[in-house]
């Protein structure tokens, strides 16, 4: 089962390859937060993302590298691509869309896991908002029973002298099952691109991160809330 879901985006990826690109975005951002919870508090994260936009439908694709003072390190990513089967014109809504995405993660101590998740995905038009979406997702999951998961993606600027502030981020929240306890990740980060005033190409963004997440993981009683300094570069 787990193969199929993998091979599924994978698939509808590749008929899809030669429809129109509408937009794309390359970033890479550092992170230094003092306040995490199981492990190291002390961590640096370095991320790679990707984004487009195109005919058929979206792809998200990011890589975490963690560093923890200690010396553990984990690298964790998501690859989401949605696939258009309705589009609307105008009005609120843009798109629905099947949602998918294959979450990966290895850790230095020997864990290891790989979680697909299938569902429906939408778009939105919202006033003042760049771009607002929502997935529900059935979680296959690879060390505990199958969950499911809501997930909402936003993005605001705001302009401000020759720049932009800009507030985006996720909420993502999971079904309990046994032990794993229903558990909420709040992450928004508000940064402001000091590109224009160094006089470089691209946008540079210096902000802040913070995580809002009751029951980290699935732990009940485990809350973190955490601030990260940020830099993110796109290219």
């Amino acid at each position: 089962m787990k193969k199929a879901l993998l091979a599924l985006p994978l698939i509808m990826a590749s008929t899809s390859a030669s429809a129109e690109l509408y937009f794309q975005d390359y970033s890479l951002t550092l992170l230094r937060g003092y306040d995490y919870e199981l492990g190291d508090p002390k961590r640096w994260v370095g991320t790679f993302e990707y984004v487009n936009d195109a005919s058929w439908g979206d792809t998200f694709f990011f890589a975490d590298r963690l560093v923890s003072d200690n010396g553990d390190t984990e690298i964790y990513g998501e690859f989401s691509p949605r696939f258009h089967f309705m589009k609307v014109d105008n009005g609120p809504l843009k798109a629905l869309n099947v949602a998918t995405t294959w979450e990966f993660n290895t850790v230095s101590n020997g864990f290891s896991q790989d979680n697909f998740l299938l569902g429906v995905g939408s778009s939105w038009n919202i006033p003042f908002f760049r771009h607002f979406g929502a997935n529900v997702y059935q979680r296959f999951n690879d060390h505990r029973s199958n969950t499911q998961q809501l997930t909402l993606t936003w993005g605001v600027a705001v302009p401000f002298s020759k720049t932009e502030i800009l507030f985006d981020g996720f909420m993502d929240w999971e079904s309990g099952t046994g032990s794993h306890s229903n558990n909420l990740n709040f992450t928004p980060q508000i940064k402001i691109d000091v590109a224009p005033w160094v006089s470089i190409p691209g946008k540079l963004y210096l902000g802040f991160e913070y995580v809002h997440w009751n029951n980290k993981f699935g732990v009940k009683g485990v809350n973190e809330r955490n601030w990260n300094a940020l830099v993110k570069y796109h290219f």
